[in-house]
């Protein structure tokens, strides 16, 4: 059975949409895109995987990765991520092999649901910090604060694809709706 590579992925922006004049997210400037790139089996079996972010005059380097991949996962990526990735991709990102997470949660359920209660649920933790934040450390641009920007775009990776990984495995994903009920 043939290998299949995936790619699961997060981006972080420059500015927020209060920031801009339009609320379009390739206008937002793209601080940091962290990757997890792996190769599973015929089943979903992760074979081998690696992390890796990068920061703007990184890019180059990355696009092979999204390229070569049989699926891109993300979550929220639709609606945000891939538009915000294609005001800095030579190409048209959409036509890349894209799976939304939150685009199948909202079509099953009729509406949006934050990544932060999909994961408390499924995985038991939540997120570290939020888009503010990363904000306010892309522009203090600070080795600390460049430091809390990589970690917490990695760690939306690492959330992203454990809820991923749930949802394959258990064939559905938990979290509690907008009256705090399972």
């Amino acid at each position: 059975m043939r290998k299949k590579v995936e790619v699961i992925y997060d981006i972080e922006t420059k500015n927020l949409f209060d920031d801009v004049k339009y609320r379009n997210p390739e206008d937002l400037g793209i601080s940091i895109v962290s990757v997890y790139r792996r190769d599973v089996d015929g089943s979903g079996k992760e074979l081998s995987g690696e992390m890796k972010s990068f920061f703007e005059n990184d890019f180059e380097k990355m696009w092979s990765w999204f390229e070569e991949a049989d699926r891109i996962i993300g979550y929220n990526s639709l609606g945000f991520d891939n538009p915000a990735m294609n005001g800095v991709y030579v190409g048209d990102f959409h036509k890349l092999k894209h799976f939304d997470i939150m685009e199948h949660i909202k079509n099953a359920f009729g509406h949006r649901v934050k990544l932060d209660s999909v994961a408390k649920e499924c995985l038991g933790v939540g997120k570290m910090a939020d888009g503010l934040d990363a904000v306010k450390w892309w522009k203090l641009r600070d080795p600390e604060s460049l430091a809390n920007l990589q970690k917490y775009c990695e760690m939306d990776v690492e959330v992203t694809k454990g809820v991923y990984d749930f949802g394959m495995k258990n064939k559905k994903l938990r979290f509690k709706d907008r009256w705090n009920e399972m």
